[in-house]
């Protein structure tokens, strides 16, 4: 495979140049965040394929002139198998370690000398790179990305391996083994999901499984996932159509397809009985977790569940947060939400309880609405505020050109059509009370898991004691 190298236009030290270049970005992303949402509503692009199955999008802003570019894989903590798990997530490490014909730390290092704003990102269900750089260093950005996609493995050492295994490890230990509350998702996903369904495990991964990962099998992994035919590359911004499709030929034209990977088709879970848990942790308050198992994402059902989640717990005037915080004063906080996945999804209501009041008192007044919401219903006009929401908040998260690369690139990821970006609020069209209230019966009525996390020495406060689990152990 031929390598045509990039000639970077007189790259310099950091200094005014870099300082003025971050600056200017800073200063055009957050004048674009401003721009009114009437303009947002639709995103125009073009999309193609290079012969070894790279999918291309593009997306003209001339609005500032600066360019983004995502690199989003096809690839999560879903295409991990039982006693291997956190390899799609240590990747998000390795792939900034170096390549062949790019030295150690220095992807970080040339981009940041020029403004740049870069990182990486991983999921359940995909992993994504991006950058955000002046325009003119546009080719600079896709010359990294194709690097790292096709020659990460001939710069990949043991060492590497070893000293980013220990990087992973000690963000679990601080992002989630001591952190207040951090094993709560955890410890949910264990109980909704059977043993060998991929979202039973952490995207982050377990200790004993990273420990357990040689050299091979992580280059294997990257070999499957990280091909050009399982990855899409989105760039947004201020460029030149014909320039960009050069350098993405010039740069990713090369690099050889991979394997094909099936898809896994979606794997919709049911509990066969309510399973409660109680686990004492370091914190200062109680805290209730609520989760049912609910539809995939992007169907109807998701769409209607979002709305659910508006009505009971989006804002200071929905149902669950002016009862619990307002009204009664028993709870600090109050979160209620869909987590849409391909899979799978999970339906949540998460409530922290206020210093004295117990998790029994918060199911107890949860219970009584969700019997409300299922006897009295809801109203057009809770329907229409949520959808008014929702349309809101994709218009702002389309407001930069980061922000566009990154949704077309995770539409395309999550439907196979880039599209669906604008055809999004087709699936909230003519959603009614009656399907509301029908959707809600069939998720909110089933069995669902119930997790109290407690202070230490305080289990008395949990919803319910059936199986108390400490940092140690189980009792």
């Amino acid at each position: 495979m031929q390598r045509r190298e990039y000639r970077p236009p007189g790259l310099q030290p950091w200094g005014f140049r870099g300082m003025f270049s971050a600056i200017l970005i800073i200063g055009v992303m957050l004048m674009v965040m401003n721009l009114q949402a009437d303009a947002q509503t639709q995103v125009s692009f073009e999309q193609y394929t290079l012969d070894n199955g790279l999918t291309v999008i593009l997306h003209e802003d001339h609005s500032a002139p600066v360019a983004a570019v995502v690199a989003m894989y096809n690839v999560g903590s879903k295409n991990e198998k039982k006693g291997r798990t956190g390899f799609a997530h240590l990747f998000e490490h390795m792939m900034f370690q170096g390549s062949k014909h790019v030295a150690d730390d220095e992807h970080f290092k040339l981009l940041q000398e020029v403004g740049g704003n870069i990182n990486g990102t991983t999921s359940n269900d995909r992993t994504n790179y991006f950058e955000v750089v002046p325009s003119n260093y546009l080719e600079l950005a896709l010359y990294l990305e194709s690097d790292r996609m096709g020659f990460l493995l001939p710069a990949m050492t043991q060492e590497k391996l070893d000293n980013q295994r220990d990087v992973v490890k000690n963000e679990r230990r601080q992002n989630v083994d001591n952190q207040p509350y951090g094993t709560a998702w955890e410890k949910i996903a264990k109980a909704i999901y059977p043993e060998e369904h991929p979202y039973s495990w952490p995207v982050i991964g377990y200790m004993e499984d990273l420990s357990a990962a040689t050299l091979e099998d992580v280059m294997e992994f990257f070999r499957i996932y990280y091909a050009p035919n399982n990855a899409v590359l989105s760039i947004a911004g201020d460029f030149k159509p014909a320039q960009a499709k050069e350098w993405v030929k010039k740069y990713f034209g090369s690099i050889p397809r991979g394997t094909e990977i099936p898809r896994p088709s979606p794997m919709p879970v049911t509990l066969s009985e309510e399973k409660r848990l109680v686990f004492e942790d370091k914190v200062q308050l109680p805290r209730l977790y609520l989760r049912w198992p609910s539809a995939p994402i992007n169907t109807r059902e998701d769409a209607v569940l979002d709305v659910i989640a508006d009505i009971l717990g989006a804002g200071k005037n929905s149902r669950l947060y002016k009862t619990l915080v307002y009204d009664r004063q028993v709870a600090q906080s109050v979160n209620v939400f869909q987590a849409s996945q391909m899979l799978s999804s999970q339906f949540s209501i998460e409530v922290t309880a206020k210093p004295g009041k117990s998790l029994t008192e918060m199911e107890t007044v949860v219970n009584e609405e969700l019997a409300n919401f299922f006897k009295e219903g809801v109203t057009e006009k809770e329907i229409q505020t949520s959808i008014n929401h929702r349309e809101a908040d994709l218009t702002n998260s389309l407001a930069t050109v980061l922000g566009k690369a990154n949704s077309l690139a995770t539409y395309y990821i999550f439907t196979g059509d880039p599209n669906s970006i604008n055809k999004e609020f087709d699936r909230y069209k003519g959603i009614t009370p009656a399907e509301v209230l029908a959707v809600a019966r069939k998720v909110l009525g089933s069995n669902k898991v119930a997790l109290s996390i407690v202070p230490e020495g305080k289990a008395e406060l949990a919803a319910e004691k059936k199986t108390l689990e400490r940092k140690g152990g189980v009792e």
